[in-house]
């Protein structure tokens, strides 16, 4: 059985940040998304996984995910060349696959406590597919599954008027039957072939395709307030493991303070996780806060946000929180008089002064 984790999507909803990066590598506590999804299915025993990648983000994600051999697996790369949806990449991965049953993974998305019992539920049920779905609050955001006992009798992508309140999560597995319903199906009015089209296809020729209702938690992390959430949950289960260095410092809870790492006159309050090598003086760092590698704050307090490498964030009146910092920014208040906000912004930014 082989592994497929969709990494082109172009992360609009997560613009600025995926200006210069790709959605799958923004880290949740500390790790890029896309790692999470490689971690489960070595932990399900699937040693080949391809890892479909665009154009505009490929080099990225190949320098970042390498092999694949700091997972333990071996890692091949599938360029799609256009966003046709998510039964094209399937289509677009069919010679790598070779006829091997799969899991299809979203690179984007977090699903707590892994796929290792669904892999085997799959191997030992042998169906056609298998979906797995979660009761939302919105499923008209969502493909939306009905179901007949322990069969899916029909699926309909973003319905207007959702007949249940069963989404489709991102984590689906295959046989190669799906290749030739992707290949039968037409493109969506929004000009894709969709993985609902598809396996309403399986559904309609009679082969068997059988929901698993995932009970724990389950993010995409798409969205700005998902990214944070799903910081929150992972952050959630985190052990304290201290090996920076504490100048007049404590950390409360459960806290990950990384090698290099240096606190000095400041209050950490799990949990959290403090990246090596960064430098955090005269501050308050709360709950729920994930301060990348090489980080600088001073004189400043951070709660439920996640800042990523190399960010700095100095002498702040009030605290910053529910806040996504990218790479290299600085958000610092000046000396100079009069007092006045003085911003340089990217398209598509948000700020937020209270």
């Amino acid at each position: 059985m082989k592994g497929l984790i969709l990494s082109g999507g172009k992360g609009t909803r997560l613009r600025p940040i995926t200006h210069t990066s790709a959605k799958q590598l923004v880290p949740v506590a500390n790790k890029p998304v896309l790692f999470y999804g490689i971690e489960a299915m070595a932990a399900a025993g699937i040693g080949q996984i391809g890892i479909i990648i665009a154009p505009e983000t490929g080099a990225e994600i190949r320098a970042a995910v390498g092999d694949g051999s700091q997972f333990g697996v071996t890692v091949t790369y599938v360029e799609q060349d256009r966003p046709g949806g998510l039964a094209h990449a399937s289509l677009t991965a069919e010679r790598y696959l070779d006829g091997d049953p799969f899991v299809m993974y979203l690179g984007d998305n977090l699903l707590q406590g892994g796929i290792t019992g669904l892999v085997d539920s799959f191997r030992a049920n042998r169906p056609d597919a298998l979906i797995l779905l979660t009761p939302v609050d919105d499923p008209q955001n969502y493909g939306v599954a009905e179901l007949d006992g322990d069969r899916v009798m029909r699926l309909v992508e973003k319905p207007p008027a959702p007949a249940t309140n069963l989404a489709l999560v991102g984590v689906y597995m295959f046989t190669a039957e799906i290749h030739a319903a992707a290949r039968a199906i037409e493109p969506s009015a929004r000009g894709e072939l969709e993985i609902t089209d598809a396996i309403q296809y399986l559904v309609d020729d009679g082969k068997r395709v059988e929901p698993h209702i995932v009970r724990g938690w389950w993010k995409d992390t798409g969205r700005l307030d998902d990214m944070l959430e799903a910081n929150r949950l992972v952050l959630d289960r985190i052990e304290s493991q201290i090996d920076g260095e504490l100048i007049d410092s404590q950390c409360d809870g459960r806290v990950i303070l990384e090698r290099g790492a240096v606190l000095e006159r400041t209050t950490v309050r799990g949990p959290a996780i403090i990246g090596a090598g960064a430098r955090i003086c005269d501050a308050y760092i709360g709950p729920y806060t994930a301060i990348g590698e090489g980080c600088e704050i001073t004189a400043a307090e951070i709660e439920h946000s996640i800042l990523l490498e190399c960010s700095k964030v100095q002498n702040l009146e009030g605290r910053m929180e529910s806040s996504l910092l990218g790479r290299n920014v600085t958000i610092a208040r000046g000396v100079r008089q009069p007092r006045a906000y003085r911003f340089m912004v990217g398209d598509n930014s948000e700020i937020g002064i209270l």
